[in-house]
């Protein structure tokens, strides 16, 4: 198109001239005074070849709108074939895959839904059971707990009340007053041993010799290596008069105490000792 609005700027700008040269050769007369026949129809040309080049340019316009529209209306066309191919593809897919479902066996909606509810129920009634279980156990711990604090409750109100009386016993002034107290000790811990020990001191202090003896054995049974009933016991044979026993009974307690050698040695009860060599030997012998 380009080319040929260049041809006719040509034709208009050219040919004139080289019609003009042409006539001015040919002729010697004046242009104003040739006649009508003689001059050439420029002007008509130009016009002509313009509305010519204008024709074919809205034939062109035409032509390029219809190819258009020809090649939108064929997208169009493919693309709705192309959907309609899909559709139907989905259509059968999905009838393929129910009746494969319908072949293979699969259950119905009822059936899944019962075993959904059924598997539901079972899963609750697993979590139910387990946490069940895991409250029993919380709840023997918490019982086993609270039993244990009032086990120490009741401890501590023992020991409370064993302090009482063992103040108590320390500022008795007779020994009939401290064997009651011990007895008191003794029922509030039964085979208390050093409750037994102190209240065979005091029955020593009473000059209740069997008495004291007999309390010495009682812890001795349980405890051979008490040194203060090994003491008691010696103090009571002594009294008693049975030396030898006294006397081992004695070197038992020292070798356990040392501490005891001392009180020994101005021990009253051991008066019917004085004298003896063994007796004698064990107040002066040192231990390395």
């Amino acid at each position: 198109m380009f080319k040929m609005l260049l041809s006719a700027v040509v034709l208009y700008f050219v040919l004139p001239v080289s019609i003009t040269h042409a006539a001015n050769e040919n002729s010697t007369k004046p242009y104003s005074e040739q006649s009508i026949y003689e001059k050439p129809m420029i002007e008509r040309y130009v016009l002509d070849e313009l509305k010519s080049l204008r024709m074919d340019q809205q034939d062109l316009e035409r032509r390029i709108t219809r190819d258009i529209t020809d090649r939108e209306l064929a997208v169009a066309d493919k693309s709705m074939n192309y959907a309609n191919v899909t559709v139907t593809y989905f259509f059968y897919i999905i009838a393929g895959v129910a009746s494969l479902i319908a072949l293979i066996g699969w259950q119905s909606m009822r059936e899944i839904k019962e075993n959904t509810k059924r598997m539901a129920e079972v899963q609750l009634k697993d979590i139910s059971e387990n946490y069940e279980q895991k409250f029993k156990a919380l709840e023997r711990d918490l019982k086993r707990k609270t039993r244990i604090i009032s086990e120490n409750n009741r401890e501590i109100e023992k020991i409370n009340e064993v302090h009482n009386l063992w103040l108590r016993a320390q500022s008795s002034q007779t020994p009939e007053q401290k064997v009651e107290i011990y007895d008191e000790i003794l029922k509030v811990r039964p085979g208390d041993l050093e409750a037994l020990t102190y209240k065979a001191d005091a029955t020593m202090e009473m000059r209740e010799f069997h008495w004291a003896l007999s309390l010495c054995n009682r812890v001795l049974e349980v405890d051979d290596t008490n040194a203060h009933a090994l003491y008691q016991r010696a103090c009571a044979y002594a009294c008693l008069g049975v030396e030898e026993q006294a006397i081992s009974d004695l070197e038992r307690a020292i070798k356990d105490s040392l501490s005891l050698r001392e009180l020994a040695a101005d021990e009253d009860d051991f008066e019917n000792l004085r004298g003896n060599e063994r007796f004698e030997l064990l107040l002066t012998v040192v231990d390395d």
